[in-house]
Order: C-alpha cells, then structure tokens, then sequence
C-alpha cells in the first residue's frame, strides 16, 4: 500500500486491507484516529435545539456539544428518550429525538449536571 503525495487524493479502498481510513491510513477495523475523535471537543455547553428542516415537516429535538465519550452518549440518549416518552437516533455525537420537547430535555440535563443553552429560535 502505497500513499499518494497528492494532497487532493486518498486511499479509500486496499485489495490487501479493505476500506482504509483517509485520515491515518489504516484499515477502518483497526482504525485509530475515530476512537481519538471524542466529542468531548467543544465548549463544554450542551446546546438543545428544535429542527424541521429535511425531515418532511416532522419536527425533532437535537442535542449537541454533550461532553461524554461515546458510551455514555449511548446511555445518554437512551436515557432521554424514555424521559420524553418518545423514539430517537444518535447520529455523529448529536441526540436527535422526535417531538419538540425542548424545554423537558433543558431542565433533565441541567438536573444531571450539564451546563445546557437553548439554541434556535
């Protein structure tokens, strides 16, 4: 396996490895740049936000900047989706759970400890 010096290319695909991470080159199983990429990189305020954009009018609430590995996030989000009675994702560190619940999601992470804003309108 052989790296381009172009800047402008990056090995994606190896027949000896597989899929090959573009960052460190290595193959995505041993990968270690991902597990490096915390979201714990932010300014350690938990933003909440309400968003209809892209979801076919349905509303959701995001919850962004939690700073926790990625385990915890998990947990997290399991956690405040059964205190919102409602269903949900984690995509890329951001807790989306469906419905506008805002206010609710506000006062449970300030409760655990978190430093929480209300962004958006």
């Amino acid at each position: 396996m052989k790296k381009s010096n172009s800047s402008d290319t990056a090995l994606v695909w190896s027949s000896e490895l597989g899929r090959v991470c573009p960052a460190c080159g290595k193959a995505v199983a041993s990968c270690i740049c991902r597990k490096q990429r915390a979201h714990l990189a932010g300014d350690g305020i938990v933003r909440v936000r309400r968003e209809t954009k892209g979801r076919g009018g349905k509303t959701v609430t995001v919850v962004a900047g939690v700073p926790v590995d990625d385990g915890k996030l998990k947990v997290l989000a399991g956690d405040l989706k059964r205190c919102c009675g409602s269903g949900g994702t984690l995509k890329e560190g951001l807790i989306e759970i469906q419905g506008d619940h805002c206010d609710l999601l506000v006062a449970e992470l300030t409760k655990r400890g978190f430093t929480v804003k209300r962004a958006g309108g």
